[in-house]
């Protein structure tokens, strides 16, 4: 156990370590400086020719939206109609058969919003074909139109007074030849070289060591999984996600796939003190994303590595904690580290099954998606910490009596109406996706639609709530990990989760956006006395605060319902 904890620690300090000159590199990318990757300036300009684009175009946050919009909406008809049509085109070798109408929508929007929740199987749903140029294609788009988005407010706070965020299809595009597509090819060697298949053969026919006969799927793996934990996505090749022996073949690509999701994220932070030179600033917002952090896995380690009260009260020892649905070679401590590390990030990958996880670490997996901004995902998550630093501007000028001011412009009402329909949408999609499927479940268990209600639950009671409660938070904060005891691939789930997902994705971007497109655009107030210090310790712990409370006030009733009473009553 002392070997697993080390290693949870080194993981975490390596991305730090990583993190930062990474985030100074970022930072000089997006403010045009030189660097190593200078040689991509002639593939970025073909690109640019080829696709009418003039990268030099200024964009206000309007116009910046609608090209983000735009693009978006064309892969969705893209990845839709692939899935729809899978089984008649090219690279099918295994013969998978299409999608469903309801499953192609839900795959389609799954992946095009960063989610990648998988209603299927991932080597029996999709063939070579989907997997690579939709799958993984939409996993380097999303992730890359979500740190298109923050740079979008890196420039906005930069900027005294400017109507320009900049240009979307510039960024998005150095994005994925500057920082995506160069991390992605180390990591896919290192995963080829450590067991990850990466040739286009089918099934392969396999003996046991019991003498069983096993047919077992390969596939041009390696890549997809690269960017699918770089890219904060989540999506795995194979159903069992890095829980899958060829997905995640060892200790050292268990570490390698952990520290893979958090670094982007965490670079980012770095990269915004860097670009609007108030590093100050950027090590606050880490210190209490950290602390939010290990708020959430410290309660989730202690509680897998004590193992299940059930199972002691029978008398039976469990000298390696919670073992329920891990992998031996990981452990209960890494894979505790790697729930929380995974729902806080929005990667939403697994290593172990969240369903098995014990009712205090399924409560802080639940948790680290509804805050969703301790990390974040790519982009996104200082986008949806950005928002809580709205409200807490606001609640703190109220508190001292004057005009809310955050890096020299006024916070006014509209801005503040924003960041509050943010939040609340967030909660009425949750709250609101958790009601219809309970009510449904209740009413109309005996009915058919696709798969009974009555079925979708392996566990009913205060899991079984759990586990409708956990998809529609997963959902919209563009998670994708679940509570595989819910059977999920039915036409309500697929529908109702999709539009959730959508939802989840576009408004926390929008919103933030659009507020700093506003405060830009402002006149620019010089600093005074009487100026809030958005750099300082005690702004920090009241960004904490809120986020604490917002929280608390928005979802306790349905947790009361689900993880805190099913721990409750196996105590």
């Amino acid at each position: 156990m002392n070997t697993e904890l080390t290693g949870v620690v080194v993981s975490f300090l390596l991305v730090v370590i990583l993190a930062f000159p990474l985030g100074r590199y970022i930072a000089k990318v997006f403010k045009g400086e030189k660097t190593i990757t200078d040689f991509m300036n002639p593939l970025e300009r073909l690109i640019f020719r080829f696709c009418g684009i003039d990268p030099h175009k200024k964009m206000s946050w309007k116009e910046f939206l609608k090209a983000m919009l735009t693009v978006n909406l064309l892969w969705f008809v893209y990845a839709f109609f692939a899935f729809l049509f899978q089984a008649h085109l090219p690279m099918n070798p295994d013969g998978n058969p299409n999608m469903t109408p309801d499953l192609s929508f839900n795959t389609a929007i799954s992946f095009l919003v960063n989610c990648n929740l998988q209603d299927y199987s991932g080597e029996t749903g999709v063939t070579y074909l989907t997997q690579l140029f939709v799958i993984t294609f939409l996993q380097f788009m999303s992730a890359a139109t979500g740190i298109a988005c923050l740079v979008a407010l890196f420039n906005g706070l930069k900027e005294k007074t400017t109507n320009n965020l900049g240009n979307f299809w510039e960024i998005f595009t150095k994005t994925i030849t500057r920082i995506l597509l160069p991390l992605c090819i180390v990591m896919a060697v290192l995963l080829a070289f450590n067991g990850t298949p990466a040739s286009y053969d089918g099934k392969d026919t396999i003996t046991t060591l019991q003498g069983d006969t096993v047919q077992v799927s390969r596939g041009p793996a390696a890549g997809m999984i690269a960017i699918k934990h770089l890219g904060t996505n989540g999506g795995g090749w194979y159903g069992a996600n890095s829980a899958h022996p060829l997905e995640n073949p060892n200790y050292f690509t268990n570490m390698l796939e952990v520290i893979a999701q958090m670094l982007i994220p965490i670079a980012m932070i770095f990269a915004l003190g860097f670009y609007i030179n108030r590093k100050k600033f950027a090590y606050v917002i880490f210190g209490i994303m950290t602390l939010g952090m290990l708020c959430l896995v410290i309660p989730t380690m202690i509680t897998e590595i004590h193992g299940n009260p059930m199972i002691a009260k029978m008398g039976v020892a469990q000298p390696t904690g919670a073992m329920e649905g891990k992998e031996v070679r990981f452990g209960p401590a890494a894979s505790g580290y790697w729930s929380i590390v995974t729902t806080i990030i929005s990667t939403g990958s697994v290593n172990s099954m969240h369903d098995s996880s014990m009712a205090i670490s399924g409560l802080m997996q639940m948790l680290g998606m509804l805050v969703n901004a301790f990390y974040g995902g790519c982009g996104v998550g200082i986008l949806n910490y950005y928002i809580y630093i709205i409200i807490a501007v606001f609640i703190s000028g109220l508190m001292v009596g004057r005009t809310p001011e955050f890096m020299g412009h006024k916070v006014e009402a509209r801005e503040v109406k924003i960041a509050a329909l943010v939040t609340l949408l967030s909660a009425f999609i949750i709250k609101g996706g958790t009601a219809l499927a309970a009510y449904y479940f209740v009413h109309h268990g005996n009915n058919d639609w696709a798969v009974k209600p009555s079925a979708w639950l392996n566990n009913p009671g205060y899991h079984g709530f759990s586990e409708m409660l956990y998809q529609y938070t997963s959902s919209n904060a563009n998670n994708g990990s679940g509570f595989e005891g819910l059977a999920d691939n039915n036409p309500f789930w697929n529908i109702t989760a999709g539009f959730a997902m959508i939802l989840g994705r576009f408004l926390p971007i929008i919103g933030p956006v659009a507020i700093a497109g506003l405060l830009a655009n402002k006149k620019h107030i010089p600093e005074s006395a009487g100026t809030l210090k958005v750099d300082s310790l005690t702004f920090g712990v009241m960004t904490f605060a809120v986020i604490i409370i917002i929280t608390a006030l928005s979802y306790f009733p349905p947790l009361v319902l689900g993880p805190i009473a099913e721990y409750f009553s196996i105590h």
